[in-house]
């Protein structure tokens, strides 16, 4: 209870902050509250460079810096930490992103964990979940309890129950099922399949 109140407090501070430093930059906040879209504090077309709080639902266009809540919505880029039950980024991730379901519409890099993870661009680092999906290329780790998907070139560690790429290249497929898509050197193979 007590740490409630001082983070809540902490944050009302930040707005302050926030408010105070509007009149020197009209589009860049320190801090955002946003109680559910378009109820928040400053428009969905401000970028937020410090801490963004989504108690339901909250959009703006970049973020730089922590942000958490139910759902996390970024029209923009973003870059920090990120945590949320649902956590949308329509631009480019650099970071940690942390949730139940993860979705970024651009390039990733970082750590991605969640139960559902779904990257439409390019990774590079560590993507861990029940089911893991990259439409890009990948290059890291992707450890997922079911299925890792990665539709272009696998470079790295799968490990999973099933493990799909659309090329391997220097990479391993751990896992009950392994499929690459280039059948070179081997289309299918159980338990372990490589390309060096």
């Amino acid at each position: 209870m007590k740490r409630s109140i001082f983070l809540t407090i902490g944050f009302v501070f930040l707005i302050g902050i926030a408010t105070a430093k509007a009149s020197a930059d009209d589009e860049i906040r320190v801090a955002q509250l946003a109680l559910f879209h378009p109820i928040q504090v400053f428009n969905a077309d401000n970028d937020v460079s410090g801490v963004r709080w989504d108690i339901i639902y909250g959009v703006n266009d970049n973020i730089h810096g922590l942000d958490f809540g139910i759902v996390n919505k970024t029209t923009g880029d973003q870059g920090g930490v990120q945590f949320g039950y649902v956590n949308l980024v329509d631009g480019y991730f650099h970071g940690w992103q942390r949730g139940i379901v993860n979705i970024v519409g651009g390039d990733f890099v970082g750590w991605q964990d969640g139960v559902y993870n779904h990257v439409l661009g390019d990774f590079c680092g560590v993507q861990t979940s029940y089911v893991n999906r990259v439409k890009g290329d990948f290059k890291g780790l992707q450890v997922g309890l079911f299925y890792n998907s990665v539709d272009q070139r696998m470079e790295g560690l799968q490990i999973g129950l099933v493990n799909r790429a659309g090329i391997l290249d220097d990479a391993v497929q751990i896992g009950l099922l392994n499929f690459n898509d280039s059948l070179h050197p081997l289309g299918f193979f159980p338990i372990i399949n490589f390309a060096f």
